[in-house]
């Protein structure tokens, strides 16, 4: 017979004694757990005791966490929080510098656990690490392990930033500006400046007051990486809180310091391959670059602004009149209103009326201007080419420019916040200076192409569009790692190559309307239902790899999750880096009866979602979120790395809990699948021998078994 649900079979180990083998009471007070295991070893004071676990990151376990302890578990009987906390303190503050040393090694590893973490603030350890720091008399492992402790201490949120003194921040800037400084000392001053910017608005002052971008740019040409990625972490955290009339100004600095041509040549391009979160950091760096953008997207043009009016006099002037033609302007004065009609301007009257819809704004105008100015040969070519063809397929430059600066804010989505959980950074756009002006020359040379090999008129304008989009962002998805690869993505995916693909992808997902396929189509559903289903679940008994929001510092953090393979357990825990491959149930610690499970519930429903910093609370991260409500009042809190994962994980809980499978990924794999079953069914019965005599008994469709693998 099972023993009971609230009890559970655990080994109790103590320094110098024989482990005690229990049946932990769940119902029971821990306190008198404690007390009867102390009674074991004839130990007095049990009040001074707690219980961790023995393995991984040994955390205390309180009343709020003993749910977690699962059979087989190994603890530890240690001196309780405060105890620990209190002798911690003393010894910190001794003389003797092996106690101290030894003190503080122990204290880095412990001010991860929540519970010390709270009993040590609570004792005003957090002033202390920081005197000790302000001294500047500890050096080497003794720094790092008091500058560990201190960032471990603070992640936990119980105490506000903006305690933090000026002699503090001067102290740990001074670490970063040093030329020679201990690599462990240099990455937690790096991760506690980044934590400082990032959280709180009047110590961004004080950092950007003692550190510059120029002197971090320092640290990104050396050889280690997690340096490098500390570094960029801060210009980012920087450059994200900075107010908006200085990161213009900081923009200038980085292009004047070479910070782009830097990352390319010693990370982008180094002989080490780009880890996770060095990968998120460039993703970072380039949306927050892009966004400097936002401001002239977001600017209308003033018709009456002579200035403004004199760029598009410019476009016009290169386009028609060339550099050696003083007579030209004259002349052409009272042709200016078809000067512009043939630039394929709306408003060839007044063609700054075209720049007044935002998006894109005067962005539109900067492109085009880029173009005539520093590509002048191609920009030529492309308006008097289009102004010599028959007036129904002439491609109409000005409309196509303005429409696709609006596509390319779109796609690379100019003016939001970076989402935490991204990688996607594009090595090309390192590769320039003026990577997004040179961006759009390539794509408005690819639509003019695309619109002559549609054979295209003015009524066709949205579908080129749709067309161009796609081949951008194809393209894109190829990581092209310079804008002449751009360009040969681009040249092999021409209008005829498009088509091929779409056909390609469509096959399978033709409609037919006709009785006789909707009836053998809702036949056929049921069970391709159910093929998915199992599907999903399979892809939950192998399990997922899972980032930890909120981890600020670069120490990448990680859980798995997986399903059991009977179905009813969800096996979780904790890893210190990415798995290459499946899980073993062994090492996840943790798990939840699907019993036990609720409900699923997604995005802005989940609790991990609810007033969460800026960085984190934006649409991306939203629509990968979903989490698990399980009893009594848990849950377990998932951000999926990419949206694949969402819909495999969100499909396969449903599926285990009996609910509908909704997602976008479920309705095109039934549709695929589907379309796939009915095909290869009326193939078997158009295959059909039919004898002359006597007349042929109607025969059923065969039924096609099939594994289906979506990965």
């Amino acid at each position: 017979m099972p023993p009971p649900s609230d009890i559970v079979k655990v080994a109790i180990e103590w320094p110098g004694a024989n482990a005690q083998l229990i049946e932990l009471d769940q119902k029971r007070a821990l306190s008198s757990i404690i007390r009867e295991v102390c009674d074991g070893w004839s130990l007095s004071g049990s009040e001074q005791f707690a219980l961790r676990y023995a393995d991984g990151p040994q955390l205390y376990i309180t009343e709020q966490t003993r749910g977690d302890i699962k059979n087989g578990t190994i603890l530890r009987l240690a001196i309780s929080p405060g105890r620990a906390a209190r002798q911690l303190l003393e010894r910190i503050q001794s003389h003797g510098i092996d106690a101290r040393l030894e003190a503080l090694k122990e204290l880095a590893k412990l001010s991860a656990d929540a519970t010390f973490a709270a009993e040590f603030i609570n004792m005003e350890g957090i002033g202390t690490l920081a005197r000790l720091v302000e001294s500047g008399t500890h050096f080497g492992e003794m720094l790092a392990f008091t500058l560990t402790a201190f960032l471990e201490l603070m992640d936990h949120g119980i105490v506000s930033w903006d305690l933090i003194s000026l002699s503090f921040i001067k102290q740990i800037a001074g670490y970063v500006n040093q030329p020679m400084v201990d690599v462990s000392i240099l990455q937690r001053s790096l991760a506690i400046l980044e934590s400082m910017v990032l959280n709180s608005h009047s110590l961004y002052h004080r950092v950007a007051q003692e550190i510059t971008v120029g002197q971090l740019i320092g640290h990104l040409q050396v050889s280690n990486q997690e340096i490098q990625t500390y570094a960029i972490a801060l210009i980012n955290a920087l450059f994200l809180k900075a107010p908006e009339d200085r990161r213009q100004e900081m923009a200038s600095t980085l292009a004047q310091k070479h910070l782009r041509s830097i990352i390319l040549n010693h990370v982008i391009r180094g002989n080490r391959p780009i880890k996770a979160e060095m990968a998120h950091q460039l993703y970072v760096l380039q949306v927050l670059t892009f966004n400097l953008l936002e401001e002239r997207m977001m600017t209308k043009m003033d018709p009456n602004d002579q200035a403004q009016r004199d760029v598009i006099f410019e476009l016009r002037r290169i386009a028609f009149d060339g550099e050696n033609d003083p007579t030209g302007t004259e002349k052409r004065k009272a042709l200016y209103s078809k000067d512009y009609k043939m630039l394929g301007f709306t408003n060839h009257l007044n063609p700054a009326l075209d720049f007044t819809q935002t998006p894109p704004g005067m962005l539109a105008l900067d492109n085009m201007l880029y173009l005539a100015k520093v590509h002048q040969d191609t920009y030529i070519r492309i308006v008097l080419e289009n102004s010599s063809r028959e007036d129904k397929h002439e491609c109409p430059f000005g409309r196509c420019a303005i429409e696709l600066t609006r596509m390319l804010c779109e796609i690379l989505q100019v003016g939001e916040l970076p989402n935490e959980g991204c990688n996607d950074y594009h090595p090309m756009f390192f590769t320039h200076d003026r990577a997004w002006e040179e961006f759009f020359c390539v794509c408005i040379q690819l639509l003019n192409k695309t619109w002559k090999e549609m054979r295209a008129t003015a009524e066709d304008f949205n579908k080129v569009m749709q067309v161009v989009r796609e081949q951008i962002t194809r393209a894109l998805a190829m990581k092209p790692s310079s804008l002449d690869q751009l360009k040969n993505k681009l040249r092999g995916l021409n209008y005829a190559e498009i088509l091929r693909l779409r056909q390609s992808e469509r096959m399978s997902q033709d409609d037919f309307q006709s009785p006789p396929i909707i009836e053998l189509r809702e036949r056929i559903q049921p069970e391709i239902l159910e093929l998915i289903k199992q599907q999903r679940l399979n892809r939950l008994c192998e399990g997922s790899c899972f980032r930890k929001l909120g981890n600020r510092r670069r120490q990448e953090k990680f859980w798995f999750c997986r399903l059991s393979l009977n179905h009813k357990m969800l096996h979780y825990g904790d890893l210190d880096e990415s798995p290459q491959g499946e899980v073993p149930f062994e090492l996840l610690s943790d798990k939840i009866p699907v019993s036990d499970i609720k409900s699923v519930v997604t995005g802005k429903d989940c609790p991990h979602m609810k007033e969460k910093s800026a960085l984190k609370q934006n649409k991306e991260v939203l629509e990968l979120a979903f989490s698990v409500l399980y009893d009594p009042d848990e849950t377990l809190n998932f951000v999926a790395p990419n949206k694949y994962e969402y819909c495999i994980w969100t499909d396969g809980l449903c599926a285990l809990l009996g609910r509908e499978m909704g997602s976008d990924l479920t309705r095109s794999d039934l549709d695929t699948l589907i379309s796939m079953e009915m095909k290869l069914r009326l193939l078997d019965l158009e295959n059909i021998t039919i004898p002359e005599a006597p007349p042929p008994v109607p025969k059923e469709p065969s039924s096609y078994n099939f594994t289906y693998n979506y990965s």
